[in-house]
């Protein structure tokens, strides 16, 4: 791999972390498919991506130096 990205860009910890989240709830009874997974890590890849734009675009507003 030569490519580096941020971890929360990462579709596979996002799907692993909805997994847990799948499992835990399967323990409390509630049930979520395999597309509804599938579906809430492309939510959650997005919406990181997105949240991750509007934070850089925020800190090169109330920068202090120039960008040469």
């Amino acid at each position: 791999m030569e490519q580096v990205k941020p971890w929360y860009q990462s579709k596979t910890v996002w799907g692993g972390l909805i997994a847990v989240a799948a499992s835990v709830l399967h323990a409390t009874g509630t049930t979520l498919s395999p597309e509804m997974q599938g579906e809430l890590t492309d939510v959650a890849v997005n919406f990181t991506g997105a949240v991750g734009g509007l934070i850089a675009i925020y800190g090169r507003l109330r920068a202090e130096h120039t960008i040469t």
